[in-house]
């Protein structure tokens, strides 16, 4: 492992991967396109992302004729839990429950969601008595 593939994507490259994980394999037209008219972004800009994200092992390309077809490494929720994480790490014991909070009221959380979130707090506090 190259110290590079050790990087975290930062903001530019997470819309890339997030764009990429909701659409599934895209060349790297098919991504300036969808980027572009949002962003503004050159060309050039969203190639060097996807070669950043290369280097970093967050993507891996397939040639198909004369165009590279950029597919995610592993599963988004890692890069999820692994950024997670680092946020818990800067945090103490007094914020975790009010960071949680603003999490939850701010994301789009199905209902499905919701009862999962319902069942893991309730098993967590029978855990705490």
């Amino acid at each position: 492992m190259t110290p590079r593939q050790l990087e975290d994507p930062t903001p530019a490259e997470w819309r890339i991967l997030s764009l990429i994980w909701e659409k599934g394999a895209l060349s790297a037209r098919e991504v300036i396109d969808a980027v572009e008219a949002e962003t503004g972004w050159s060309t050039s800009t969203v190639k060097t992302l996807l070669r950043r994200l290369v280097d970093k092992g967050h993507l891996k390309t397939r040639k198909i004729g004369n165009s590279f077809l950029y597919s995610g490494v592993g599963s988004p929720m890692r890069f999820l839990r692994r950024a997670g994480d680092a946020l818990l790490k800067r945090t103490n014991h007094v914020t975790v429950g009010p960071l949680l909070t603003h999490l939850v009221k701010s994301g789009d959380l199905s209902r499905d969601d919701l009862d999962e979130l319902r069942s893991l707090v309730e098993r967590l506090a029978e855990d705490a008595e």
